[in-house]
């Protein structure tokens, strides 16, 4: 199939009315052809991008809400993680490592399909964008009670963190960190996801746009006091920001 100078194997005009997300599909091709992406998380970005169209494919005011208070968690933690796994590092290398120096926070790459080569694929991706000391490589800590490859992780990354931030769906994972006392920053597009039911602040956005919302957030809030972070967190409550999102859904197409 021929291919146009970015790679994408078709040429797709600006004026389409879903140029973004027919872009975004092509680089994760692009990025599984790497060896960055999963062929199953072709399938999970498809999952998302479901939903991202039920919400309207715009970051909504609960999405922005709950990326404030995102950042408001990154800014007061003491040993804050963010988990990167393939779809995440092809679709926002760039912005995460971006965040990152800005917080700061250390970036610890978790798979689940976990292999030498897409470890290494995954963690030239984040150096390409200044990307320094990623973790998940060495691996020194199991997640207890997770059995299967995301359970693996840094002691002192996701293991001894205080607040995790986890691009896209993490099921399982993010209930146990949960219990494990940590606080769950979850980016889900789903929002009746175990994830986005287990975490403490549940993002429905898609993590293209919501990256740069926590970084713009994190830039914001900066030099804020801690008590006035705090005071920003105490008024978000996640479940009825989940609520309101169904019910908007649910209303898509018969305004009221």
């Amino acid at each position: 199939m021929p291919q146009d100078k970015s790679g994408f194997t078709m040429k797709i005009p600006k004026t389409h009315p879903r140029y973004q997300s027919l872009i975004t599909r092509e680089k994760l091709v692009k990025y599984m052809k790497k060896g960055i992406v999963a062929e199953t998380g072709l399938i999970a970005h498809g999952r998302g991008e479901t939903f991202d169209y039920l919400i309207g494919e715009k970051t909504t005011p609960e999405a922005r809400m709950a990326e404030k208070v995102a950042a408001c968690y990154l800014l007061l933690a003491k040993n804050p993680v963010v988990s990167v796994n393939g779809n995440t590092a092809a679709l926002c290398s760039k912005d995460i490592v971006k965040l990152a120096k800005l917080v700061p926070l250390k970036i610890e790459i978790n798979l689940f399909h976990r292999t030498k080569k897409r470890m290494k694929n995954v963690a030239e991706e984040l150096k390409r964008f200044g990307a320094a000391n990623i973790l998940g490589e060495k691996l020194d800590a199991r997640i207890p009670g997770l059995l299967h490859n995301r359970g693996l992780c840094a002691k002192n990354g996701i293991f001894g963190s205080d607040v995790v931030l986890i691009p896209l769906e993490d099921g399982d994972r993010a209930g146990v960190l949960k219990k494990m006392g940590k606080i769950v920053i979850a980016i889900d597009l789903n929002p009746v996801s175990r994830t986005s039911i287990a975490a403490d602040v549940t993002i429905v956005d898609n993590v293209v746009r919501a990256i740069p919302e926590i970084t713009n957030f994190v830039k914001m809030y900066k030099t804020t006091s801690k008590k006035k972070l705090k005071s920003e967190i105490e008024k978000f409550d996640n479940k009825k920001s989940l609520l309101k999102i169904l019910k908007s859904i649910s209303q898509l197409g018969n305004p009221q």
